[in-house]
C-alpha cells in the first residue's frame, strides 16, 4: 500500500471509525497487527480500504457491554498491510499516525462506531522523533535489563542499541506486558521524555512487587 505523511492535525478528517480494544496499544509511528474477525470490524476494515484507510484504535472504559463507553483518548492509524485468510478474517497493520481525543460519538449507519475527533491538542505526534533529546536512555535501557533479567527474557540488544529513541520508547510501551490503565497512561504522556519516565516508573513498580511476592507467600 502507498506510503502517505500526515503534517498536521489539519490534515485528518474530523470523523474516523473507532475500533475499541481492551489492552491495546497504538502510538505515531509505530505498528501493530490486527486480527479482524467481528463482522461489524470486517465491514469498517473494508470501508476504510476503499477510503482514507484511517482507523482510531481505542480502549473502552469497561468491557462488559456491547457498546462500552470509550476512554477519551485514542491513536489514529492508517492500514498499511492487508491480507485476508481463507477462513474470513483479515490480518491487518495498523501504523500510527497521531493520537486523537473524542468530541462527540456520532449516530452512524455502519454497523461499527464512529466518531468526531480532535488532534489539535496532539500536535507534536506529527513531527517524527520530536523530543527524542530529553529522554533519559540509559535509565530505560537498564530498567529494561532489570526486568528482563527478573523475567528471563531474551532481549535483541542490538536492535536496541541502533534503535532511535522515539523507536525504543513506543515499541517498548507497546509491547509491554502491562494491563489497560497503564497502557493508557502511556499513550497519555504528553511528551516522549515523560512516556519514557512512566514506562520507567511502571516497571520499576512491577519488578519491586515481584521481589516482595516469595515473602508474602511464605
Amino acid at each position: 500500500m502507498n506510503v502517505t505523511t500526515y503534517l498536521s492535525a489539519a490534515e485528518m478528517p474530523e470523523v474516523i471509525a473507532v475500533f475499541p480494544l481492551a489492552g491495546a496499544l497504538l502510538l505515531p509511528r509505530a505498528r501493530i497487527p490486527l486480527n479482524i474477525f467481528e463482522p461489524r470490524y470486517l465491514a469498517m476494515v473494508e470501508d476504510a480500504l476503499r477510503g482514507d484507510r484511517i482507523i482510531g484504535l481505542i480502549q473502552p472504559a469497561t468491557e462488559e457491554a456491547e457498546t462500552p463507553v470509550l476512554l477519551p483518548v485514542g491513536c489514529a492509524g492508517r492500514l498499511t498491510q492487508f491480507a485476508e485468510t481463507g477462513d474470513g478474517r483479515y490480518l491487518v497493520t495498523l501504523t500510527g499516525i497521531a493520537r486523537f481525543r473524542i468530541v462527540e460519538e456520532i449516530a452512524a449507519s455502519t454497523p461499527y462506531r464512529q466518531c468526531r475527533v480532535a488532534f489539535s491538542g496532539f500536535q507534536s505526534d506529527f513531527t517524527p522523533r520530536d523530543g527524542e533529546e530529553a529522554v533519559d536512555r540509559a535509565r530505560v535501557l537498564e530498567t529494561l535489563r532489570q526486568f528482563a533479567d527478573a523475567n528471563d527474557l531474551q532481549i535483541d540488544w542490538q536492535s536496541i542499541r541502533e534503535a532511535p529513541n522515539e523507536a525504543l520508547v513506543n515499541a517498548l510501551s507497546m509491547m509491554s506486558p502491562y494491563g489497560p490503565k497503564e497502557k493508557q497512561a502511556l499513550l497519555e504522556a504528553p511528551s516522549l521524555k515523560r512516556r519514557a519516565e512512566v514506562l520507567v516508573a511502571i516497571t520499576e513498580v512491577e519488578l519491586a512487587r515481584s521481589k516482595r511476592a516469595p515473602t508474602l507467600l511464605q
